[in-house]
């Protein structure tokens, strides 16, 4: 399994796993433009994809959907509320594939399987995708608490890319207005280092090779702080050799090849 988050962060999210000849996305959240140039990077291009999961719908997750739509006819899996929520475009109707909220489907080679993560959208989602060799990649973010249904979903993953969103300390004391603090803080929010912290340390027991941090925040945190905090609650664990790494928000980052 070949695994690249071309984008992550506030400013788009994108994720490029390929597999055999199947290549999928996991979410769109940059321009068509942006995500073909990431793709094309990577000796590949939208014309490949053989379609593309959605976490949930806001912005930094749908951005490119619409010209992706209507210039590539891409599959587009999505659950219902999150569908109804993008029901201005156009374009995504005729690709749309809607599902309930947990759904399994196969996509060449991959079998691709949704949970619930709870976030303040109409609905947010997390995947577990596995190729014919048992090889398991997880994806989870935009999380506003741990639930046992996360934890038990990522049991077992080869691979993991999960949020770390905030420091609570720089979210306290930083400049977003009570509200948005309020948001970000709370139970549908985004997850903070600390939390991230003890979800990496159940996949570490459960057998990951590698972990990447993504979807931080560009105000509430720095990589050195996330990385930090996982690291060391890693190494506290006898963990030290899981592969631990950076989303970065606009290079593409390698989780696997």
């Amino acid at each position: 399994m070949i695994i690249y988050t071309l984008f992550s962060g506030s400013s788009g999210n994108c994720v490029y796993v390929k597999d055999k000849n199947t290549e999928i996305l996991i979410d769109a959240g940059k321009s068509a433009g942006a995500i073909e140039k990431s793709l094309a990077a990577l000796n590949s291009s939208l014309y490949g994809i053989k379609a593309i999961f959605l976490t949930h719908e806001h912005t930094d997750h749908t951005a490119g959907l619409e010209i992706i739509s209507k210039k590539h006819h891409v599959p587009i899996h999505i659950t219902h509320p999150s569908y109804k929520a993008l029901s201005s475009l156009t374009y995504l109707p005729s690709c749309a594939r809607r599902h309930d909220i947990r759904y399994e489907v196969a996509v060449g080679s991959l079998k691709i399987r949704s949970f619930e993560i709870p976030h303040d959208s109409n609905q947010n989602v997390g995947y577990v995708i596995e190729n014919e060799d048992g090889e398991k990649l997880g994806i989870a973010t935009d999380i506003g608490h741990l639930t046992e249904e996360i934890l038990s979903s990522l049991t077992g993953c080869n691979y993991a890319i999960i949020e770390s969103n905030h420091d609570t300390g720089m979210v306290k004391s930083g400049p977003y207005p009570l509200f948005l603090k309020q948001r970000i803080l709370s139970d549908r929010g985004h997850l903070c280092n600390e939390e991230c912290a003890r979800l990496a340390l159940h996949l570490a027991k459960s057998g990951v090779k590698a972990i990447a941090l993504a979807h931080l925040s560009r105000e509430n945190n720095t990589p050195d702080k996330a990385f930090s905090a996982i690291k060391r609650a890693l190494d506290d664990g006898g963990f030290s050799k899981i592969d631990l790494k950076v989303a970065s928000p606009v290079i593409s980052t390698c989780i696997c090849k």
